[in-house]
């Protein structure tokens, strides 16, 4: 069931601490993965999930990529960790947290985009000057930071 669906067993809706990672895909032509939710319908992280005992973050990282995209991370490069006031978050089902996010990028993968249906509605790529409507504000929170890091590696900002 997993480590958070447990602790919602006992303490509802209530407001945690929830540690987790969050994943973009860059293809070999600059473009991100993004999956549309079957939650809510936005789209958003190529991956994102809460952590497990005992796995670090990186690890974190990988295991969600895998489950929700099909595709294996070979190289993660971490972005930056976020907390605090504006990692506050509801989701659709009542559930409150305070979100610790390590968030990173992957330009090294493999394997054969397979979503998973509980929690994807659809895969696709996208050009940093063609993403969809509909983004979740998590992701909107976090494409300035990509943005910057990506700028930063010497990679060719999006026309």
């Amino acid at each position: 069931m997993g480590y958070i669906m447990d602790l919602r067993a006992y303490v509802g809706h209530r407001p945690l601490i929830q540690v987790g990672s969050s994943v973009i895909v860059e293809d070999g032509r600059g473009r991100i993965l993004l999956q549309r939710r079957t939650d809510n319908g936005l789209w958003c992280f190529s991956s994102a999930g809460s952590m497990e005992p005992g796995e670090s973050a990186e690890e974190t990282a990988r295991r969600e990529l895998l489950e929700e995209t099909g595709l294996a991370a070979n190289k993660l490069e971490l972005v930056g960790v976020f907390s605090g006031r504006l990692e506050h978050a509801f989701y659709p089902n009542g559930d409150e947290v305070y979100n610790v996010e390590f968030f990173y990028v992957c330009r090294d993968w493999g394997g054969t985009l397979n979503r998973q249906e509980d929690e994807v509605d659809e895969l696709r790529f996208f050009p940093p000057d063609g993403l969809p409507d509909g983004l979740s504000p998590g992701f909107r929170r976090r494409l300035p930071d990509w943005l910057a890091y990506r700028q930063a590696r010497g990679a060719a900002k999006p026309d």
